[in-house]
């Protein structure tokens, strides 16, 4: 189905853009309030690090659990109703984290708003879906730069709130605005018919159908699940290290970290370009290679503030620039299933994401600092030496 032909009345102005790039980083932020917040966390809850940084794991499994089980549901379904639902699940489960009396109850909380948090990612095909051929990278670039700077400043915001009113204090402003942003889109977000009839089970099974058919989407997603490892690695770990000597920061600062992304997710319409003028091939290793970089210059010069934050704009800018070229292509595949792509190549992008916080979290215990930037590091490198294999015909029909 070609969004161009098929659903002419859909097509999103600049508006609908704007109010659907800031809808994805309300949502996607949800999952991201609690990183910069693990040291306080591990303090207040009595636990070690290690334990603390289950929190980030475990939202990234419920984040990976509603990719799974849910946006496929926007082939299925009317989505701005979905779309509508999730988000107020989603606040619910925000002030069931705020109440949490325990570590426990504050990690299944923090599992259920990942779950449904995945909001975001009914959004992105959603756009893609109303833009034309010629206009998606474009499209696509513009939402997710709304989700990129929803993911980089809710480190910021959370950081602040939390110096200033508290931890929990954080999750309350967030249930409140996720109630707003329920009332804004169901006024303003299109009716689009559902894209598939089938029923609900073997719609879940076509997503493996499609991994099965499709090398392309292999291949990006290996891309995306070791790029956004090496991310999540870094911020799980970062805040361990900049709370101790020689730093000793505390929430706010730690989170004032999150703006030197802003680089990154503004690469996000550069990328977007990039894939639209065929160069996605060299856009890929060039990203990649940004990430190992990042890596080793943080760990050689780990006590140097310049290098971190030369590090940090380094990291998200090969992150997030290969992620948009990973979606630009993917999302050119199959025009009626593309929920069911984003549920393919996003689930193995937070699996990816769920592991390189575990990893990191676990050598950070025994190797400190340099052992998770030698996870990141190595993760980087992987990606360019599987780039390397990547048949130059095939990079061709990406574009």
């Amino acid at each position: 189905m070609n969004p161009s032909t098929d659903a002419p009345n859909l097509r999103p102005n600049d508006l609908l853009t704007f109010i659907m790039a800031l809808a994805c980083g309300v949502a996607v932020a949800n999952i991201y309030y609690a990183q910069p917040l693990l040291d306080t966390l591990a303090r207040y809850f009595d636990v070690g690090q290690g334990s603390a940084g289950i929190i980030i794991t475990m939202t990234q499994l419920g984040y990976a659990t509603g990719l799974i089980l849910l946006v496929p549901l926007g082939d299925l379904l009317e989505r701005r109703r979905l779309i509508t639902a999730m988000s107020v699940v989603t606040a619910l489960s925000l002030a069931g984290i705020a109440l949490s009396p325990t570590i426990e109850l504050f990690i299944v909380t923090a599992l259920a708003t990942g779950v449904t948090a995945v909001v975001a990612q009914v959004l992105v095909p959603f756009a893609a879906h109303m833009a034309s051929d010629a206009e998606r990278g474009r499209v696509v670039g513009r939402v997710m730069t709304g989700l990129l700077l929803g993911i980089l400043l809710a480190r910021v915001v959370s950081g602040s709130i939390a110096d200033l009113l508290g931890w929990r204090a954080v999750y309350w402003i967030a249930a409140g605005i996720m109630i707003l942003q329920t009332i804004m889109l169901a006024r303003l977000l299109p009716r689009e018919p559902a894209q598939s009839a089938m029923p609900y089970a073997r719609l879940l099974l076509s997503v493996l159908t499609l991994m099965r058919e499709e090398p392309l989407l292999r291949r990006r997603i290996f891309y995306g699940a070791l790029g956004f490892a090496a991310f999540s690695a870094f911020w799980t770990t970062i805040p361990f290290l900049l709370a101790q000597a020689p730093y000793h920061y505390p929430d706010s600062m730690i989170g004032l970290f999150g703006l030197l992304g802003v680089a990154g997710a503004l690469c996000a319409n550069l990328a977007g370009s990039l894939h639209d003028r065929g160069h996605s091939r060299s856009g890929t290793v060039l990203f990649q290679a940004m990430i190992g970089a990042s890596f080793v210059l943080m760990a050689v010069y780990a006590h140097s503030l310049a290098a971190i934050i030369v590090g940090i704009i380094l990291l998200d800018l090969g992150v997030q620039g290969n992620q948009i070229l990973n979606q630009s292509a993917i999302y050119q595949i199959r025009p009626d299933a593309r929920s069911r792509i984003t549920t393919a190549y996003m689930t193995c992008y937070f699996l990816g994401g769920a592991a390189g916080s575990a990893g990191a979290a676990y050598l950070y215990q025994f190797a400190g600092w340099t052992g998770a930037c030698t996870l990141g590091g190595a993760l980087g490198l992987t990606g360019v030496l599987f780039w390397l294999t990547e048949p130059r015909e095939q990079s061709a029909k990406s574009v």
